[in-house]
């Protein structure tokens, strides 16, 4: 299946503001324990065609536990989980962090957060 570019950027804008202000919770495999809890800016952050460039309210955190960064999901401000099963890496996955290996208390830093739409 195959959308259209416009498609595309529109549902990506949907969904953005369906989840601006509220947050990306980085966690460990299976989202088995959050880890760090980021807040989405109120625009959610901007579209270009089919990519979707969160942005958030601070690109670094405390870290509430300690664990392997290894998921990650969106919530709306109501805490309703909308956005599920984001990979996370180091350098690499939809989230990007500085480091995966994350301790309680330590600062976690974005590196970037992008979703791309299916074909």
């Amino acid at each position: 299946m195959n959308y259209a570019t416009a498609v595309k950027t529109a549902r990506m804008t949907a969904t953005r503001d369906q989840v601006a202000s509220g947050t990306l919770e980085i966690g460990t495999a299976g989202m088995a324990s959050v880890l760090a809890t980021f807040t989405l800016s109120a625009s959610g952050g901007s579209v270009s065609t089919d990519t979707w460039t969160l942005a958030f309210t601070a690109s670094t955190v405390a870290a509430g536990n300690t664990g392997t960064a290894a998921a990650a999901q969106i919530k709306t401000s109501g805490g309703t989980a909308v956005i599920t099963g984001l990979t996370v890496g180091q350098g690499s996955g939809d989230i990007s962090l500085d480091n995966t290996s994350i301790a309680s208390g330590q600062n976690v830093t974005l590196s970037s957060a992008t979703i791309q739409h299916a074909a």
